[in-house]
């Protein structure tokens, strides 16, 4: 960990799901005069999120720099070759972190980051955190600190607590950010050198409602968040730099890719045999059997807990459903997939139950590409999705998902094996566009500059020459060196490069409960 510049700090505001034309159009009508000066005065322009554009995988490669092959992520989570998953956490992170790299850090609510990590500083896990006990924060006394001090502060907020009554969300959603800006201001007057604090809120908001006048009711409180980050960023003489991991936009349809694998025979489900064949003919469906515990009163989250893990997987794959895991024949199937949108060949040197010999493989994906570019919407005859290979994605990790299915603007890829290929998204209004903001504001941004190109593998580069820290040799992204005015000393001196080790300590909490967490991600249609 180098010292660099240690008279330069940098601010990192991140704001999950936040899309640049909708913001700039609300900043140039006058309603967020926060954002407004950062995108008149600042440097201000669109960021380009991962493939797939996602939470898990995006918030790593800002931290990091580098891409998901090189991270570990693609998912929140990770496949097995028995074709189960876990939940992915930051001990799966095997990249460095930008607060590994500067000290001392404050860091908090990052998703991804649970456990906390012995960093130079202070850690607040964010996302995929199952609760505030063990590894939700490095120290770990400042857990009771903010127990005690900022009592109404929670990790997140599960939408599917609103879907029956979504007018009350947003009050809600209002309520954790006035706890969360308290924190962060709080923690904006000790020592640090990176300040790296997120806001997912609008994430979670505009997947539930996507709404003109509540949405903008919803920014100007983040305008108002990003008011006193600009004043602390001034007070210290810091660069401060605004980011989202993806942009937002509202769906229409659902689409179920493993339903086009298997109309075309890439994919079998498993027959109706024996016990499954039994409850398929009385119409006992997994959504049948939890929509009648939730109606009776009986906590499906809580009874998951209590049960060993052998027991729920073996319940789930005796009961027919439309769960990739468990209602698939993978001895019979060639590609699923998985998680949002990635994709992976069942190729015998993956998978337990692999069919597909690896001289196949690319073959397959030619196949696959031209089946899956084919589909369109019968109500307009439109292409709703977009395939990417996965070798040129994550050149460098040969367990990558093999394709990326993304949709179309209006579109949302599901990973359940439904009995249509398209569906009513019902409550889920919204959901993640590939291009997420990038703004910049301090001694060193030059008045009105544009990033060109930007993504978010750039923002760590870019952080850490605007501190006078080395670029890490591994980085996939660049220091956005058209932002930094003339004179300035990041556009005078030279990028440079250095190796980086993982410097945190690690903790045994990755090895908790997450059923929570799985909820969560289900509430936000991340899982099915």
């Amino acid at each position: 960990m180098s010292e660099g510049d240690a008279t330069r700090r940098a601010l990192v505001l991140g704001l999950d799901g936040v899309p640049f034309e909708r913001l700039r159009a609300w900043a140039a009508a006058g309603e967020l005069p926060n954002f407004a000066a950062l995108i008149e005065d600042g440097a201000a322009g669109p960021l380009a999120s991962t493939k797939p554009a996602n939470t898990a995988l995006a918030w790593p490669s800002i931290a990091t720099g580098v891409r998901p092959d090189k991270h570990g992520i693609y998912a929140f989570y990770k496949l097995g070759t028995n074709y189960r998953h876990r939940v992915n956490t930051g001990e799966d992170v095997v990249h460095p972190s930008l607060w590994e790299m500067v000290s001392p850090s404050t860091v908090v609510n990052v998703p991804m980051t649970y456990p906390a990590s012995a960093i130079d500083g202070k850690m607040v896990t964010g996302m995929m955190t199952p609760d505030r006990g063990e590894g939700f924060t490095h120290p770990p006394d400042l857990a009771a600190t903010i127990e005690s001090r900022f009592p109404d502060y929670e990790i997140g907020l599960d939408w599917n607590e609103y879907r029956d009554r979504p007018e009350e969300f947003p009050d809600a959603l209002a309520s954790l950010v006035t706890a969360r800006r308290e924190l962060m201001n709080d923690l904006l007057d000790e020592d640090w050198r990176l300040f790296f604090f997120v806001y997912t809120a609008p994430d979670r908001l505009q997947h539930l409602l996507w709404d003109e006048e509540i949405l903008l009711e919803h920014y100007k409180q983040l305008d108002a968040v990003l008011g006193d980050a600009r004043e602390a960023a001034a007070d210290h003489d810091a660069n401060l730099f605004v980011v989202s991991d993806h942009g937002f936009g509202p769906i229409t349809k659902n689409v179920h890719v493993n339903r086009v694998l298997a109309d075309a025979g890439y994919l079998t489900p498993k027959d109706d045999t024996g016990t499954r064949s039994t409850l398929s003919r009385i119409g006992l469906t997994k959504e049948r059997v939890l929509g009648t515990l939730e109606r009776v009163g009986i906590d499906t989250n809580e009874l998951a807990k209590r049960l060993p893990r052998a027991l729920v997987d073996r319940l789930a794959a005796g009961i027919p459903g439309e769960n990739v895991r468990y209602d698939v024949a993978y001895d019979e199937t060639t590609a699923f997939v998985h998680a949002q949108g990635t994709l992976y060949i069942n190729d015998t040197e993956r998978f337990e139950q692999g069919i597909v010999p690896p001289h196949r493989v690319a073959a397959l994906k030619a196949e696959l590409t031209d089946t899956l570019t084919r589909v369109r919407d019968p109500d307009t005859g439109e292409r709703v999705l977009d395939v990417h290979d996965g070798d040129e994605l994550f050149p460098t990790d040969d367990a990558a998902p093999d394709l990326v299915v993304e949709p179309r603007e209006g579109y949302y890829v599901k990973p359940a094996l439904s009995e249509t290929v398209f569906s009513d998204p019902g409550s889920h209004a919204a959901d993640h566009r590939p291009e997420g903001i990038f703004l910049a504001e301090g001694p060193d941004i030059a008045a009105g500059a544009t990033p060109s190109d930007a993504s978010v593998f750039d923002v760590a580069p870019t952080v850490l020459h605007s501190m006078g820290e080395p670029v890490p040799a591994t980085a996939d992204g660049r220091a956005l060196d058209e932002l930094f005015a003339p004179d300035s000393p990041p556009a005078e001196r030279p990028v440079t490069s250095a190796d980086y080790a993982r410097s945190g300590g690690e903790s045994s909490a990755a090895e908790g409960d997450f059923s929570d967490v799985e909820e969560r991600l289900r509430g936000l249609g991340y899982v099915e």
